[in-house]
């Protein structure tokens, strides 16, 4: 009998807010003042422990990698941040007309049985 397990439940939790801002910044390889820059340009909002220190997941430090990669390529720290949320949004968006479409195959396909 397998019981529910919250720990691993957090593990496997992409948006667990598992890293604290020195440890996402080693992961990085960046510094803390990155992770807050970023922070005060809306690319991310840690959570805060109940001490009120940041706390990262790991969807978090996936974006603030990609931001990342810009800055280092020489992109402003505003316009990576920009640039990333503007990815984010053309990924959601296409992954909505993607569902649409599907929607709408199934939904033709079904229509378009039984006439004759």
């Amino acid at each position: 009998m397998a019981a529910d397990n919250p720990l691993s439940d957090r593990l496997d939790d992409d948006d667990y807010p598992a890293y604290t801002m020195g440890r996402a910044a080693e992961m990085l390889g960046t510094t803390p003042a990155f992770l807050r820059a970023i922070g005060e340009a809306r690319l991310i909002t840690p959570l805060r422990s109940e001490g009120g220190h940041r706390r990262y997941s790991r969807y978090q430090l996936r974006v603030a990698a990609r931001a990342r990669e810009l800055v280092d390529r020489g992109t402003p720290i505003e316009a990576a941040c920009r640039i990333v949320i503007l990815e984010d949004q053309l990924e959601e968006a296409q992954r909505i007309n993607a569902e649409y479409r599907r929607a709408a195959n199934a939904g033709s396909d079904r229509s378009g049985t039984g006439s004759g």
